[in-house]
This record gives C-alpha cells, sequence and structure tokens, in this order.
C-alpha cells in the first residue's frame, strides 16, 4: 500500500476586496445591545472562509460609543493562517474614507483565536456625516492571504529489499562463494558485513579480504543457509511466514535459523525466530527448543519452556519425547532447575 505524505509547496500569496453593506444601521443600533453583533456573509480568500463581525454599540460597557468591526477566519480545519487586512468606511460615492480606516499588518489566524484588531468608529461622529446612505453601513474589507500550503501525494513504499533481493538471485556482482554441504551459494562481501558484525570482522579484515573468495561452513543445512541469506538480503523470513507452513517444519527451521542469527549476530532475526518458538512450544518440541535456549543464553524462550514443564502432564510428555535424551546428556543442568521450580510434592509420580 503507498503511503500518504505531505509534501511542502511554494508560498502561496492571495490578494481579494470586498465591500460589505449592513443594512438598517440604525435597527441594529436600536435592537442590539453591548456585546451583540451582526456577522457578515462570508467570503473566500486563499481558501479560507472570512467574515467581517460588526459590533453597533461596542463589545465592552466602556467602548458603547463606539462600533467595532473585526475580520474572523471562519473555516473549521485553519490553523496558522497569515493574512494582513484594511478595513475602510466607504462614502456615498464609494471611496474609502481615510479618517475611517484601518490597515492592520501580516498576523496570524487560527480558528477559534482571539479576533483581529478591529476598525473602531464613534457612533457620533460618523452620523454627523454624511457617510451613511440610506440607512446603510458600507465596508471594504482588502484581504492579502500569504501561506506555505501542503499538498499530499501518494509515495509508493520502500522496495530497497526487492533491489537486494534481485541482487542476491541474479548473482550480480557477486565476490563470494559459501560451500555448505553440497550446495553452494554466491553472496556479496559487502552486503554481508552490512548486516553482521561476524561476518564484517572474518570478510573485511585485511587477512580475509586478500584470502580466497571461496567459504566453506560447517554444521550448517543448505536450506538454512539459504534463509539465513535471504534474510540478510530483505529482512524477511518467507519460510516462517508462509500461511500453508505452520506446522512442525517451520518450528523446526526456527530452532536452525536462530542458532544461526546468533552464530553470526543477526539481532532481528533472533528476535523472530525467539518469538516463533516462544508461540509454538509443544510436549514433542519442548526438549529441543530448551536446550537450544540453554545452549545459546535465549532466556525469553527458556523461561517459556520453564512454564510449560510446570504442568506435570508436559513434563511427563516431554520425557517420552524423541528430544529428551539431548536435553538430558547436553544440558543436566537446566532440569535440575526445573525440579527445584516445582513443589516436591507435585513430583512424587515423575520421580
Amino acid at each position: 500500500m503507498a503511503e500518504l505524505c505531505k509534501i511542502s509547496a511554494a508560498m502561496v500569496s492571495e490578494e481579494r476586496s470586498f465591500v460589505l453593506k449592513f443594512d438598517g444601521y440604525s435597527r441594529a443600533k436600536a435592537l442590539l445591545n453591548n456585546g451583540q453583533l451582526v456577522i457578515s456573509t462570508p467570503f473566500s480568500v486563499g481558501g479560507h472562509k472570512w467574515t467581517v463581525r460588526y459590533y453597533p454599540n461596542g463589545v465592552l460597557k466602556n467602548y458603547a460609543e463606539f462600533i467595532f468591526l473585526y475580520l474572523h477566519l471562519e473555516s473549521a480545519d485553519a490553523e496558522g493562517v497569515k493574512a494582513k487586512y484594511v478595513l475602510a468606511v466607504l462614502d456615498k460615492n464609494g471611496e474609502a474614507v481615510p479618517s475611517y480606516s484601518h490597515t492592520n499588518p501580516m498576523r496570524t489566524f487560527s480558528k477559534g483565536s482571539d479576533y483581529s484588531y478591529p476598525l473602531m468608529i464613534n457612533k457620533a461622529d460618523l452620523e454627523a456625516l454624511v457617510h451613511l446612505r440610506n440607512d446603510c453601513l458600507t465596508i471594504r474589507c482588502d484581504v492579502t492571504i500569504r501561506e506555505f500550503k501542503s499538498q499530499e501525494a501518494n509515495i509508493p513504499p520502500t522496495d530497497m529489499h526487492q533491489h537486494l533481493a534481485d541482487l542476491l538471485k541474479n548473482k550480480d556482482a557477486a565476490d563470494l562463494t559459501f560451500e555448505v554441504g553440497a550446495q553452494s551459494f554466491l553472496a556479496h562481501r559487502c552486503v554481508l558485513a552490512a548486516r553482521s558484525s561476524v561476518f564484517k570482522a572474518e570478510l573485511l579484515s585485511a587477512k580475509e579480504s586478500s584470502a580466497a573468495s571461496t567459504i566453506k561452513i560447517h554444521d550448517m543445512e543448505p536450506d538454512v543457509f539459504k534463509s539465513l541469506l535471504h534474510f540478510i538480503y530483505t529482512d524477511s523470513v518467507p519460510v516462517l511466514e508462509m500461511a500453508s507452513n505452520k506446522g512442525e517444519a517451520d518450528v523446526v527451521m526456527a530452532g536452525h535459523l536462530l542458532a544461526a542469527a546468533d552464530r553470526y549476530n543477526i539481532v532481528r532475526l533472533k528476535q523472530i525466530c525467539e518469538e516463533k518458538l516462544c508461540n509454538h512450544i509443544n510436549s514433542k518440541m519442548v526438549a529441543t527448543s530448551l536446550a537450544l535456549a540453554e545452549q545459546h543464553g535465549f532466556h525469553r524462550l527458556k523461561e517459556a519452556c520453564l512454564r510449560f514443564l510446570a504442568s506435570p502432564p508436559n513434563f511427563e510428555a516431554m520425557i517420552a519425547s524423541d528430544g529428551y535424551e539431548h536435553l538430558r546428556s547436553s544440558c543436566p543442568s537446566v532440569l535440575k532447575e526445573l525440579r527445584a521450580r516445582i513443589l516436591p510434592a507435585e513430583w512424587k509420580s515423575v520421580r
């Protein structure tokens, strides 16, 4: 699935002028109390909705003799919109009256924030002049918007893992050959060194760099090494992730891969395999998993096995499994530890 990202675009600037008429000046002054308002018809600038808010009898009690006019941002989803504006009373000829004009420098508007700085007009002075034509107060509002707008773009997810998988599959520029059993695997020295501290120490030392490019791997099955290489190049383990492979085979493979990941210190693969084994403990596999955990120091897996074996029926079934003899011969101390954690009365039949 593509990722949705926001990409900053260039600064957007827009300037527009609007003429707003507030009819019934005398009626609004008579009916509305101090602090009550009339809201103009909304207008749009910069893709945002704006209004002018008109208080015929002022906002505060101490200013009841003044008209207050504010520019207000109405768009619900607007944040941090920068705007400058001019509010001006128009005379009977449609010209701005300089003494009844207010220019506000660039400021930031957000929905729900305080209003802008107002245009204040003394009602007595206004009414003494001839700027109220047909009992209508006419205002011009010039608004300039400057903001950085962002646009949404669908950015495809990374495909680096696919490129590296193709590099492994096609063997392009491979400079190493691993012999594992009867099979050979081509690989790239720099990729292995980048993914494994053990490979880095072995492959990038002066001695190894000048040595032959064929390396023999002992004590590992070819299919395990193949899966190890695949993870190194792609960070995925298909052999453990396939929905059709949920039986005992993938648990066995998880055990082999866990040992291989520990051998080459590939931390993420160790975590994946240990999680797989912890979630698939049964009486047939628990002895093998416990021996693996004890020999390699996988504490979480060991604890999960010991909890499973705390049940006498599970312990008895483990003793009858094929892996028990290996556990007893290779890790006798872990059996003593298990018995020490169980109440003796519960284990009379077992002993």
